[in-house]
């Protein structure tokens, strides 16, 4: 895994929530963690990463993701499996 994606791990699971993080390095992260990104209805979008499934929207205005949108992700991650410390244990 890159410094750049271990990077974007790191600050979504860092506490409080940052609200700094683009959603284009996001978007890369899914990629390079093998999940498989689909358009679902308008902004939103269907990812599935180790059989768990989320829904995102793509934020409208700066791209840069809210507090609540690094929580929901910080969620999925972690229920996919995909969390810093399973990523140093590869």
């Amino acid at each position: 895994m890159s410094s750049k994606h271990i990077r974007v791990l790191e600050s979504i699971f860092r506490e409080p929530a940052s609200s700094n993080i683009h959603w284009r390095d996001v978007e890369a992260l899914f990629h390079h963690l093998g999940a498989t990104v689909e358009p679902a209805h308008g902004a939103r979008i269907r990812v599935m990463l180790n059989r768990a499934e989320g829904f995102f929207h793509r934020p409208h205005h700066g791209g840069a993701c809210s507090k609540h949108d690094v929580r929901h992700l910080r969620e999925f991650l972690a229920h996919a499996g995909a969390t810093p410390s399973a990523m140093d244990s590869q």
